[in-house]
């Protein structure tokens, strides 16, 4: 006698990752999240327009404001929360349309000025530095490398398409862009990479030195784009002139390289971080030697006096920081700042050493750090350059393979099952 089978259900083994949407309720406070945001980036703007003396700000001010102001009320319409509509409602606001109003109106910061003014002074003398600065406007902080962001102003003269913004722009997002796709794996594409670099351009730390000119945002996407290499494991010549590129353009980027170099080692080995480290330091050398051995007074005075606050005019540079305070009420202040100065450099340079970091994230986090407390301790410094640790804690969090990636979807892993059970027969 011969018993009926039992019925076998299907079985679908899943060879990829299965997707679970969230409740609408979850769906919804994301929405409602978003929405805040855009709302305080509106007030922030805001508030920045009312007060600031500065017209460049001003512009960005008013524009901002009515860009995040649209971007909140796409935010709260939106079926999905964090989507890439209102990210770009917001760069658009806050980013293109007041680039587009300062260069055609001529209005730009003094740094953009000074870039541009290097390119021609780098073409005609093979310097970037003005032999005796006299006011401020005169000096130029910056290491050579940071010249080239002005060569095509003096070659295509007075159009559009050679304001130094444009380029300060194009090479900061196009590093970040190629950065979170590194640290994504081969696997990402351009169209993942495109809603993180939405929302790194809206934020108002960001957005607002892309439109009226800010010198540093090139100089921290290279730093992410170094670490990003050294993460992977990268090739130590590629690596190296990644690093070289970022330390060319300024001193801030300089920590970036025992950083970057201790993580390398933990990911392909110590021979291939000397290597990196070699390639580093010759790209480096040679973008800035031939500069300093041209006038050496001169880059003596603008890249190592001035930013100390040290040369003949004062730097701007001057936000109430325990390393201003130090210098500019105490006496012997100066060498007491720099002293903390050196002593935390060397503490996290030991950290380094006994413990060094073996993810991109741990490095950006160590540089982060490193970067902060410098930035605190300098004697000439400023808030701005809280930009540097912000988007060095974030960016290598934000994004689809980050923890701090908002999504009203859950990617689980990939499950598979064993074969179906055959009915069994008696």
């Amino acid at each position: 006698m011969t018993r009926a089978a039992s019925p076998v259900r299907p079985v679908v083994a899943l060879s990829g990752p299965v997707t679970v949407s969230l409740p609408s309720s979850r769906r919804g406070t994301g929405r409602r999240w978003e929405t805040l945001c855009w709302a305080a980036c509106a007030v922030f703007a805001l508030l920045l327009c009312l007060r600031t003396t500065l017209g460049p700000h001003q512009v960005w001010g008013s524009c901002a404001t009515g860009g995040y102001g649209l971007a909140a009320l796409v935010a709260r319409l939106s079926a999905r929360a964090w989507g890439r509509a209102s990210a770009a409602v917001a760069v658009g606001g806050s980013v293109l349309v007041p680039l587009a109003l300062l260069i055609a109106d001529g209005a730009r910061q003094l740094e953009v000025t000074v870039v541009e003014r290097s390119g021609g002074l780098l073409l005609d003398s093979g310097t970037p530095y003005v032999p005796d600065p006299a006011g401020l406007r005169d000096y130029n902080p910056y290491l050579p490398g940071m010249a080239l962001f002005g060569l095509p102003r003096a070659v295509l003269g007075d159009v559009p398409f050679a304001d130094a913004r444009l380029w300060f722009a194009l090479v900061s997002l196009g590093a970040m862009g190629l950065a979170a796709a590194l640290g994504r794996g081969s696997r990402s594409s351009g169209r993942g990479t495109a809603r993180p670099l939405l929302l790194l351009a809206a934020t108002p730390a960001v957005a607002l030195p892309l439109a009226v000119g800010g010198v540093d945002l090139p100089v921290i996407a290279l730093m992410c784009l170094a670490l990003a290499l050294a993460g992977r494991g990268g090739g130590p010549v590629v690596t190296g002139l990644a690093l070289g590129a970022a330390a060319s353009l300024k001193w801030t980027a300089w920590p970036l390289l025992p950083v970057g170099l201790a993580l390398l080692a933990v990911t392909a080995g110590r021979r291939a971080a000397v290597r990196a480290g070699a390639t580093a330091v010759t790209s480096a050398v040679l973008v800035v030697l031939p500069a300093a051995l041209a006038d050496p007074e001169a880059f003596t005075e603008h890249v190592l006096l001035f930013p100390l606050g040290e040369g003949g005019t004062g730097s701007p540079a001057a936000s109430p920081l325990p390393g201003h305070l130090l210098a500019t009420y105490v006496p012997g202040g100066f060498t007491l700042a720099v002293a903390a100065l050196a002593l935390s450099a060397v503490a996290v340079a030991g950290s380094l050493v006994t413990r060094p970091p073996r993810t991109t994230v741990a490095a950006a986090d160590r540089l982060a750090l490193g970067l902060g407390i410098a930035m605190c301790l300098i004697p000439a410094t400023r808030f701005g350059y809280v930009v540097y640790p912000l988007v060095l804690l974030g960016w290598f969090r934000l994004g689809p393979a980050g923890r701090w990636w908002p999504v009203d979807r859950v990617t689980e892993a990939p499950r598979t099952h064993p074969p179906a059970a055959k009915p069994q027969e008696d």
